[in-house]
């Protein structure tokens, strides 16, 4: 297990302007220094109402990122909380730009590294699908595999999805890398006919922003093709609260779109978002028939499903030049176990598109067929058993 603390630090360092922040006494984040995040239909009102800290604004597609000058030195938690309201109903859609972290990679809680294990079969389809389904994967992008490489959605990629797996030029493996390409491979291992579309919203460190979450999301929605969206990844919240911002852009996907997320790996109870919102299915893990250790759990998780020592594709480090160190990198050649609620969510997620797929149904209704209390096993704080 890591180190959590020089985690942090590691962390803060390579992100100079993240800053920790405890509002709540014993419940701390992580937040960019003087930005906030704004529904671009409240941001004239916003502006006006923050101009003597207002610096810039980069507005895009329905949130506008709102930067502030930074010798203000504004508090974007309580200026958020002032201007959404502390009531049980915001008035304006504002949050600040919460770090967002992939699963297992959150600093407070557990972390697990990937481990090199032997080739796993490729998934085959036990029956021909009746439709095409097609799962989105907000992570850290693809790289190429056996098991998808030559498919033709595989191709349609374009080449910014792909995996950065050295972004400080260290020669050191990031401590992330491959986990969107894990996370797709569970995918595969449930659904193998489905379609997975990869978009990179975190680094290779695990660690990107609520922002970059927002765009793609938003990307999601105007493309309105994915039947299941995939977030192995997430944050605490600074008032522990769901953010408003984020909250709308999951609304706009439909209900023709389901959202499966990673519950987190604190060991606790408080709610990670995006799991906790309503709309999205929140997914812990289990080790066996019990909760693994570093799950999350709690009222708002809705289902569990295996999430130690998962396996799955992985990265083919036996052929970079120049090699890569760190992790036992030479010994990864394009296959790993690894544990995490990240691992956990996308087998959920894989279910519904392959159930979706083998009996011509919309997603929604896979889901509902997937979690159904009637007829799967429930464990309390942990949900529906998957």
């Amino acid at each position: 297990m890591f180190d959590q603390e020089a985690r942090l630090e590691r962390m803060l360092a390579r992100h100079g302007d993240a800053a920790v922040v405890e509002p709540l006494a014993g419940r701390p984040t992580v937040v960019r220094r003087d930005q906030i995040l704004v529904a671009a239909d409240d941001a004239a009102v916003v502006e006006d109402r923050i101009r003597r800290w207002y610096d810039s604004s980069q507005d895009e597609g329905g949130v506008c990122l709102m930067r502030l000058r930074p010798r203000a030195r504004v508090d974007v938690c309580e200026l958020a909380s002032r201007l959404g309201g502390d009531g049980r109903h915001r008035k304006l859609a504002v949050a600040p730009n919460h770090l967002m972290y992939g699963q297992p990679m959150w600093w407070s809680g557990p972390a697990d590294r990937p481990r090199p294990c032997d080739p796993v079969p490729a998934p085959s389809a036990a029956v021909p699908p009746r439709r095409d389904v097609t799962v989105a994967v907000l992570d850290t992008g693809m790289s190429p595999h056996p098991w998808y490489e030559h498919a033709d959605w595989y191709a349609e990629q374009r080449a910014e999805v792909a995996e950065v797996l050295d972004a400080d030029l260290d020669f050191e493996l990031d401590a992330q890398a491959g986990h969107g390409t894990f996370i797709a491979g569970v995918v595969l291992r449930h659904a193998p006919s489905a379609r997975i579309r990869a978009r990179r919203v975190i680094g290779g460190d695990g660690v990107g922003d609520e922002l970059d979450v927002v765009r793609a999301l938003q990307w999601v929605a105007a493309w309105g093709r994915a039947d299941v969206v995939n977030l192995s990844l997430g944050c605490h919240t600074f008032d522990d609260r769901p953010s408003p911002v984020l909250a709308r852009v999951i609304a706009s996907l439909g209900r023709g779109t389901v959202v499966v997320a990673a519950a987190g790996n604190a060991a606790g109870d408080r709610p990670f978002w995006p799991a906790a919102l309503k709309p999205v299915i929140a997914v812990a893990a289990l080790d066996g028939e019990d909760r693994a250790w570093f799950s999350n759990y709690g009222w708002w998780v809705d289902a569990c499903a295996p999430g130690v020592d998962v396996a799955s594709c992985y990265l083919d480090l036996s052929r970079e030049r120049p090699p890569m160190r760190g992790l036992e990198a030479g010994a990864f050649t394009g296959y790993a176990t690894w544990s995490g609620t990240s691992f956990a969510a996308p087998a959920v997620a894989g279910m519904i598109a392959g159930l979706a797929a083998a009996e011509d149904l919309d997603a929604v209704a896979a889901a509902d067929r997937v979690l159904d209390p009637v007829k799967a096993r429930t464990l309390p704080d942990l949900g529906v058993v998957v």
